[in-house]
């Protein structure tokens, strides 16, 4: 560190980057992080969810992580919830259908329907 204003860039970055970590009442995306997740590779969705919304300089969006929603056969999994409406569970993700995920529902609030798990229909019957 060379100086102050380098400093102060910093603490700008890493300031807008935990913006995007709280709760505002603004649409959220949930990563799924149970060990089924990252061993399919959710640690690389949530690198790509970062990096869009950074790269669209969309820091009112909430991203969070969870474990698990017990539907391993469809991770890695991602939750898009938009203020007062349904939440939307996409599966079978790869970095490039992030892009597209937060391009259509999240900016253009067009839901993604290639993706989405419905869940009624992956329960387990008996």
């Amino acid at each position: 560190m060379r100086s102050i204003e380098e400093l102060l860039a910093i603490k700008e970055k890493t300031e807008k980057e935990m913006a995007m970590r709280e709760d505002k009442g603004a649409p959220s995306i949930i990563v799924h992080m149970g060990t089924c997740g990252i061993a399919n590779g959710a640690r690389d969705i949530l690198n790509a969810v970062m990096e869009e919304l950074k790269e669209r300089n969309l820091t009112d969006i909430h991203v969070k992580q969870t474990g698990c929603p017990g539907l391993c056969h469809k991770e890695p999994l991602i939750t898009v919830e938009m203020p007062g409406k349904k939440p939307f569970m996409y599966g079978e993700l790869t970095p490039e259908r992030v892009k597209r995920v937060i391009v259509q529902h999240i900016v253009n609030n067009q839901p993604v329907t290639d993706w989405l798990v419905n869940i009624e229909n992956t329960e387990k019957r008996d």
